[in-house]
């Protein structure tokens, strides 16, 4: 008797072969070059919050007004391209009720465009493409793939600088879990501005060059663990002017202690976090777990059947055969 292998057992250590090559490619080549920034991106995210701003009417600051924070960002489709980074274009509008709705963001309380040009997958600053400001740190406007829990260097465009966030455990958004983290800014001279003398305790001098102060009462955000997607952001800024030289503010722009995301804007950043993260967890996760169980069953039955085969009776050979006649040999 002989063995012979049927073309059933082939096919399947053939497809479990296969599935165990797959699953850590899945893992650890396509998973790594899906989690990229987009360069299509097109977002609006709108913080509420009440606090004082300056009346530039009654040349005086107003306390307990409705203060709405606009941050859209757009991606530079060509630009990105082009450089092989991810360009996204700001802008930051601050409005008050009188301001609202603004038919040109002009003419908002204030308003700041500005470029960030990011490395996709690290989410590193780089300088290049006509960037504006000059961004540093690890992270701004989300954090990187794969959040860690430690202490991040947060870019603080008002500052003008990197803000340690500090991280504080976990915490949920409309029902989906992130990590949390807070920091604040103490009080820093961030520029100048011409001003009235009246303005700043000099009301004897028509216009002083004042000091622009900022700090900030705190950040709090909320940021989904493996896209850096920020589900929820908090902050409480501070601007005034001191007259030149002066240790105390002489007048107050914006404070506010609490400026936040809205319930809408956070069940937006939640839905676009389940919608990536499942999918970046489905080619890092899910499949390739699922293939690496598959290809180990069909293996091992492929391989189980390649070795027992189908046991076939030998053909006998003509000199077996009885009444055969035998050749013979002649000289």
């Amino acid at each position: 008797m002989r063995r012979t292998t049927s073309p059933f057992s082939l096919v399947l250590l053939g497809l479990g072969t296969f599935l165990l090559v797959l699953a850590p490619l899945l893992a650890w080549y396509v998973q790594p070059r899906a989690a990229v920034n987009p360069i299509d991106i097109d977002t609006t995210a709108v913080y509420e919050g009440r606090g004082s701003v300056f009346d530039t009417d009654r040349i005086e600051t107003v306390p307990d007004r409705k203060i709405t924070v606009t941050q859209r960002v757009r991606g530079n489709v060509a630009d990105s391209e082009r450089s092989g980074n991810a360009v996204w274009d700001v802008t930051t509008t601050v409005d008050t009720d009188r301001s609202l709705p603004a038919a040109d963001p002009h003419d908002a309380l204030d308003f700041v465009p500005h470029r960030w040009v990011m490395d996709r997958r690290t989410t590193r600053p780089v300088h290049c493409c006509g960037e504006k400001p000059h961004i540093e740190g690890e992270a701004y406007l989300k954090f990187p793939f794969d959040v860690q829990k430690r202490s991040y260097q947060w870019w603080d465009n008002t500052l003008g600088d990197t803000v340690v966030l500090h991280y504080r455990g976990t915490e949920k958004v409309q029902g989906y879990t992130g990590y949390k983290f807070t920091g604040s800014v103490p009080p820093t001279r961030t520029g100048t501005r011409m001003v009235p003398g009246t303005l700043v305790d000099q009301p004897d001098r028509p216009q002083v060059l004042a000091e622009e102060w900022y700090a900030n009462h705190g950040f709090v955000l909320i940021v989904d663990q493996a896209t850096g997607r920020v589900l929820y952001a908090q902050t409480g800024p501070k601007r005034t002017l001191r007259a030149p030289g002066a240790k105390k503010d002489a007048a107050v722009l914006l404070d506010s202690e609490k400026v936040a995301f809205t319930t809408a804007t956070q069940k937006e950043a939640v839905r676009q976090a389940e919608r990536d993260s499942g999918q970046l967890r489905l080619v890092g996760t899910t499949l390739p777990i699922g293939a690496g169980i598959a290809g180990l069953v069909l293996a091992a039955v492929g391989g189980v059947l390649v070795a027992r085969g189908r046991k076939e009776p030998e053909q006998p050979t003509p000199s077996d055969v009885p009444g055969t006649p035998q050749p013979t040999l002649t000289m």
